[in-house]
């Protein structure tokens, strides 16, 4: 058996013999996946990182956050009136559905699980049926002919991409898809119109995103504190703290919880009267072949739609990042201005050789 010490930060206080018994729980697969998210999010909260439990318990570091996410989907089911069915269904099997479910609201969770239960959808479909449901709870009103239920949000979904499509063998298969999974007589009918009328709705054109590229070293200067005006003491020469530089964007940190990043001085950034900047991954946009760390400049005085940006907002959980068609009946956190590549570096110790840049 597995001894694990808790760490020394415990801010729950969880005492070693109780986490020795959620470790032998995991490890020997007691209960259902819903007790084992609750219990993996117990000892993370105590302090035990996510490799620890693993090497203790088996529950690899991906499988740990999605039976923890479920888990919390899952009690949202039960307080917003999830059927009894679908409960039991999810109570046992099926935690990378739930999974899928966590953008949304607690009680669009509840109405969307019903419908992946009652048609029985891989985590896939469930993906992008709650990218549907997400989508259509930021429309300022309810479209013509379709209700509230997730079910129509899909049909809306499906019935606006068959009007932007002018291929008919996809026109077609949207159609049936909308179809399939519309709960409202009406919202059938409005689908059953694009039987007989094949006007194309062009689809507007999502913006370009704002990417740059860190291209020469003059775009990347160094920071370095500032100690003061002379006269100095020695004292304010000492107090002054380390700074490092984390790559690729030379990032720095200090003792304290606030970090700076060096950028050029672009006339967009110059011009942003709120600006800050978020660390992401690019494959959280849209056709982004290859996923690469980025910054994310955010000019948080502009807050106001509009259609030719992309736009952070609360999805409920954690922040996001969206381009909205039309106005969404939401609060706008930011609008991004610029977002920012590292610069590509073939050899990162070649460069640091004097004598081979001089050559």
């Amino acid at each position: 058996m597995t001894e694990l010490s808790p760490n020394k930060q415990n801010p729950d206080n969880l005492a070693d013999e109780q986490a020795q018994e959620l470790l032998v729980k995991l490890r020997q697969k007691q209960g259902n996946w819903v007790e084992w998210g609750i219990a993996i999010a117990t000892l993370q909260k105590a302090g035990y990182n996510s490799q620890v439990i693993f090497e203790a318990t088996g529950f690899e570091p991906i499988q740990q956050n999605q039976v923890i996410v479920g888990a919390q989907v899952y009690s949202s089911l039960e307080k917003c009136g999830a059927s009894p069915e679908t409960l039991a269904y999810y109570g046992s099997k099926a935690s990378d559905i739930l999974y899928e479910l966590r953008s949304l609201s607690q009680e669009d969770r509840a109405t969307t699980a019903d419908l992946t239960f009652k048609y029985k959808l891989d985590a896939l479909e469930a993906r992008e049926i709650a990218k549907a449901v997400k989508d259509f709870s930021w429309l300022p009103k309810l479209p013509d002919g379709f209700s509230a239920h997730p079910g129509d949000a899909v049909a809306y979904q499906s019935w606006k991409l068959a009007k932007q499509n002018s291929d008919l063998q996809e026109r077609s298969r949207l159609i049936a898809r909308g179809l399939r999974f519309a709960q409202t007589q009406t919202a059938r009918t409005q689908l059953e119109q694009l039987l007989v009328d094949f006007t194309v709705t062009p689809k507007r054109p999502a913006p370009t995103l704002p990417f740059y590229r860190l291209e020469s070293d003059e775009d990347l200067p160094r920071i370095l504190p500032v100690v003061g005006e002379l006269p100095l003491t020695a004292a304010d020469l000492q107090a002054v703290p380390l700074v490092s530089s984390i790559e690729p964007f030379g990032i720095v940190k200090h003792a304290g919880n606030q970090a700076w990043v060096p950028l050029p001085g672009w006339q967009m950034l110059l011009g942003a009267e709120d600006p800050i900047v978020i660390m992401a991954k690019s494959d959280i946009f849209p056709n982004q072949a290859k996923s690469e760390p980025v910054l994310i400049v955010v000019d948080r005085a502009q807050r106001q739609w509009d259609a030719s940006s992309y736009f952070v907002f609360d999805n409920g959980q954690e922040i996001d990042f969206q381009w909205f068609e039309t106005q969404p009946e939401l609060s706008l956190l930011g609008k991004i201005i610029i977002i920012v590549r590292a610069k590509k570096i073939l050899d990162q110790e070649f460069t640091k050789d004097v004598w081979q840049i001089d050559e």
